[in-house]
């Protein structure tokens, strides 16, 4: 085990147990799209399955898309190897897109589609919880997106239910910043299998991209930004904000 991944899983042991995750008895299905970050969070179920305290089970699947290029098979195969059982959900997303004239917002198409297909295996298989590997800084990107553009103080939670309360969706990864798990990707061989076929398109034009951008360049005059967000979004001060529900108004 290497140092970085260690260090990943005490935040990511932190945050389990901060928002009580996994609890005994819980059967667990993780959203491993191939990335650095979902093939990370199966790694490191897979070692706390070994190590905690409490009994849980864990299974796989993978959405694949359809992408040309896209290697799901691999991921499969890295699944087995650690004796997860692994599922495969296919949908040839690009013609849904085309279909229905939404090539301007691929994204929010995609995660759509794919949230209903992970939710629906998750209640087919009795899986109580799905467990994706969002990280601190996509966190604090939703939170930028959610506030600049008037969606409301949000972003991804923790812990929280699937919006139609089926089953539980939990980050562990949610106190660990990007470059950790980058670099604990490179330590451990992590190698990317294919990339969204609109990515240079999310790159120019997307939200999440242009506010990732601006968090970049924020950190540059505040080294510890990520880790301030997390402790501002830990700590809701609602009598001090603008929403009259909270406010005791004369």
């Amino acid at each position: 085990m290497t140092k970085t991944f260690q260090k990943i899983c005490r935040l990511a042991g932190a945050a389990i147990a901060d928002y009580n995750m996994i609890r005994e008895g819980d059967s667990i299905l993780i959203g491993v799209s191939g990335g650095k970050d979902s093939m990370l969070l199966l790694h490191l179920l897979h070692y706390f399955r070994a190590k905690a305290p409490v009994r849980f089970e864990l299974k796989a699947a993978t959405f694949d898309p359809g992408f040309e290029g896209f290697d799901a098979e691999s991921t499969a195969e890295a699944c087995r190897a650690l004796k997860i059982e692994h599922h495969m959900i296919r949908l040839r997303v690009r013609e849904v897109i085309e279909r229905t004239g939404t090539v301007h917002k691929p994204c929010v198409v995609c995660s759509r589609l794919r949230r209903g297909k992970l939710y629906g295996l998750a209640r087919e298989l009795g899986c109580g919880k799905l467990a994706l590997g969002q990280h601190l800084d996509d966190i604090a990107v939703s939170f930028l997106i959610s506030c600049c553009r008037g969606g409301g103080l949000t972003t991804m939670g923790p812990n929280v239910t699937s919006e139609d309360n089926s089953i539980r969706v939990i980050r562990p990864l949610a106190y660990v910043e990007e470059k950790l798990t980058a670099e604990a990707a490179r330590e451990l061989g992590i190698l990317p299998r294919g990339a969204c076929i609109y990515q240079k398109q999310l790159e120019e034009n997307g939200d999440r991209a242009y506010f990732k951008r601006k968090l970049r360049e924020m950190e540059q005059e505040i080294p510890d930004l990520l880790q301030n967000m997390r402790h501002s979004l830990s700590d809701l001060r609602p009598g001090y904000l603008l929403d009259r529900r909270f406010l005791n108004l004369p």
